[in-house]
């Protein structure tokens, strides 16, 4: 499953090729459509080279998957109640070292992906919202089943950005603020970041 949910989230959040930041035209589903294919065309073609030095890959995927990624909306939904009080100084640091660590984790999953697997996207339901579209995809196993994946984007000045994935029914967001929420009302939200920096607080997907 880590192998899979990796791959999830950095096609997700990849496939951005913009230099500077403009607003990104594309709709919802074509960003994960062409994002999809950017990233197996990455990892077919560099799978070599990434295995030999993991470090190209996270460059990579930082390169890739932060344009596209509402960093900050995420991190105020992992945050909830807990998130009211905090300065932008301390939501912004909170933001940047979750998406540090989420970031990591998926370049290592993702070079455990076989590329003979697929997302493929799914009609669109009704229209789009730009407080939240979802797109509904499948992702194909090799034994011939699949996984539903909803990817939830909203709109912002800069395009749609994403800021949630749910699979089978679970979602990353709430996942996290289960684990993290708590933790911040106990000791705050300096030393939640610091900790996450660290690598001393144990995050499950």
């Amino acid at each position: 499953m880590r192998n899979y949910l990796a791959f999830i989230l950095a096609t997700l959040l990849s496939g951005s090729l913009l230099a500077v930041p403009v607003a990104d035209p594309r709709d919802p589903d074509v960003i994960v459509e062409e994002a999809t294919s950017h990233i197996l065309e990455s990892l077919n073609s560099r799978r070599d080279e990434f295995t030999a030095d993991p470090s190209l890959l996270l460059d990579l995927v930082n390169q890739d998957m932060l344009p596209l990624l509402d960093i900050e909306y995420s991190a105020r939904l992992i945050l909830g109640r807990e998130g009211r009080n905090v300065s932008q100084e301390e939501l912004d640091a909170f933001a940047t070292a979750m998406s540090e660590h989420l970031l990591a984790r998926y370049a290592e999953g993702m070079l455990g992906f076989n590329s003979d697997e697929q997302l493929e996207v799914l009609p669109l339901k009704g229209k789009y919202s730009e407080k939240l579209t979802r797109v509904r995809t499948r992702f194909k196993l090799q034994n011939g089943g699949y996984v539903p994946v909803d990817f939830a984007f909203r709109k912002t000045e800069l395009g749609w950005k994403a800021f949630d994935v749910t699979i089978e029914g679970i979602s990353y967001v709430m996942t996290y603020r289960n684990q993290i929420a708590p933790r911040v009302a106990e000791v705050g939200i300096a030393q939640v970041t610091a900790d996450i920096r660290a690598g001393n607080i144990s995050l499950e997907q």
